[in-house]
């Protein structure tokens, strides 16, 4: 880590540059081999998304269906159909992969 801090603006294409991109590819091997990260629940990409984009459960009724399903989905009552999936993913750029794995009921 010391020496990608030391290499840390290096220009491309130097050999400064190259050592830079080979460690960097060398780290990131190693944390997704050694270090692996789940991916989110879908609740909690959507929550998450809409704090990043300042959204409110009204601006989720376009996507989502009627403000007493966009409850329903929030606090995990409701699985998410494949319509909202599509729409979740059009609209708010959130993976489809991360949007088709169940939720976690523990997570509400």
């Amino acid at each position: 880590m010391a020496e990608i801090e030391r290499l840390w603006g290096a220009k491309g294409g130097t050999p400064k540059g190259d050592r830079l991109d080979v460690l960097a590819t060398l780290i990131d091997a190693y944390e997704e081999k050694h270090l692996p990260m789940d991916a989110p629940d879908p609740i909690e990409a959507i929550k998450f998304r809409m704090e990043q984009q300042g959204l409110t459960r009204k601006d989720l009724e376009p996507i989502i269906g009627t403000r007493a399903r966009v409850v329903e989905v929030l606090n995990r009552k409701r699985a998410l159909s494949i319509g909202m999936i599509r729409r979740l993913h059009a609209k708010l750029g959130i993976p489809a992969e991360v949007l088709i794995r169940p939720t976690r009921k523990d997570a509400a």
